[in-house]
């Protein structure tokens, strides 16, 4: 990764010491070993609307809210019957009216899917909207097929937007900086709402702007996020078998900047409670049989319990359905607990962010509460 010169981009990118690691870092809360927070895809199930799945996701942000979660993210999907999540700046407006505390952001934005000008105006517009509770989490890949990439991006030429996501970041953090230097071509042009209105006359907009999150799968954005000192959240949800090798990369790669002076990393988990073992294999085997079905090129709706259950693998989709699971912390509140306490030792993970897929929206409200009363969470 010698192409990232890691000097020059710590210089530009994390120029923003308005943003601080207070902003960052969570605070673990009853018998939770570290911050717990939330990943949503807000997912469709079969008998479903897009309109109920939004709702729920309203929903469970609110009780992540009233339980002491640290923040409530979406992520980007596109072109995914089961997934209503396309437009995370969208949703996240709708979930910043509704709630007041909680932290909410992306995770994350694709960053090669837009021109970096407009999420640093989305963003803008956000923190504007609920100050100080934003965060702004970015990925590289495009959060779709390729096909789908093309038509998002007008290109084919789909390896260059990853190529150039370093070069992307720049200036996404110079835009919402407005700190471009004199002489470049996007001097003159301000991200608004942004820094710029506290400059004009009689502005009084605070300067404060999302902190910016790199989100990864693998070791490219774990060690350009240790390399600019930015916090860094892993996606072990589908990717579990290079979460310690990512973390340690980012911790051996990090540096210190304006944003954090020591490594800040959370791990995406998927997880789900229900009152007893049965009833958590029968709501995790529709999120696996979902995923059988988009890695198999047939994307739909989350399918029902009772079609899961009665769905024939054959040989092959059992191994990896079986295999899926093997990564999915489910069972009763108390098993889920252990699960994700040996998962927090083992990763050193800063912070779990927990992810519930299911095909009903009351089965995953009910798996963040009796997590929440396992940890002995508040209940406000």
């Amino acid at each position: 990764m010698d192409e990232i010169r890691g000097d020059e981009i710590q210089g530009e990118a994390t120029r923003d010491g308005d943003v601080q690691g207070d902003e960052i870092r969570g605070t673990a809360r009853g018998t939770a070993p570290v911050p717990l927070s939330v990943l949503d895809l807000v997912t469709v199930g079969q008998g479903r609307t897009a309109s109920q799945a939004l709702r729920t996701g309203v929903e469970i942000a609110q009780l992540a809210e009233r339980r002491g979660f640290h923040r409530y993210w979406v992520a980007e999907h596109h072109s995914m019957p089961g997934v209503a999540s396309s437009s995370p700046a969208v949703i996240l407006a709708h979930t910043a009216a509704r709630t007041e505390r909680i932290r909410l952001g992306s995770g994350g934005v694709m960053l090669p899917n837009h021109a970096p000008l407009v999420i640093a105006e989305q963003f803008g517009t956000l923190e504007a909207m609920a100050p100080g509770r934003v965060d702004l989490g970015l990925g590289r890949a495009p959060g779709t097929d390729g096909a789908t990439a093309a038509a998002l991006r007008r290109t084919d030429r789909l390896n260059e937007g990853a190529d150039d996501f370093p070069q992307q970041l720049m200036e996404l953090t110079r835009f919402l900086d407005d700190d471009f230097p004199d002489g470049h071509p996007y001097a003159r042009i301000h991200a608004v709402p942004g820094p710029v209105q506290a400059t004009a006359e009689g502005g009084v907009q605070s300067p404060a702007r999302p902190p910016i999150w790199l989100l990864g799968s693998s070791g490219f954005s774990a060690r350009l996020a240790g390399v600019l000192g930015l916090p860094f959240a892993f996606a072990h949800h589908f990717s579990a078998q290079n979460t310690v090798p990512a973390l340690e990369l980012y911790r051996d790669s990090f540096k210190p900047s304006t944003v954090l002076d020591a490594p800040y990393a959370l791990i995406g988990v998927a997880a789900l409670a229900a009152d007893d073992e049965r009833e958590a294999r029968r709501q995790v085997l529709t999120g696996a049989l979902s995923m059988l079905r988009l890695r198999s090129g047939r994307p739909g709706l989350v399918p029902t319990p009772e079609e899961a259950e009665a769905y024939a693998f054959s040989p092959m989709e059992r191994e990896f359905v079986d295999n899926w699971l093997v990564n999915i912390v489910h069972g009763t509140p108390d098993e889920v607990r252990s699960g994700l306490d040996d998962l927090a030792k083992r990763t050193g993970a800063d912070e779990l962010m927990i992810t519930a897929n299911a095909h009903g929206g009351e089965a995953r409200l009910r798996s963040y509460g009796l997590i929440a009363d396992a940890y002995g969470l508040p209940d406000a």
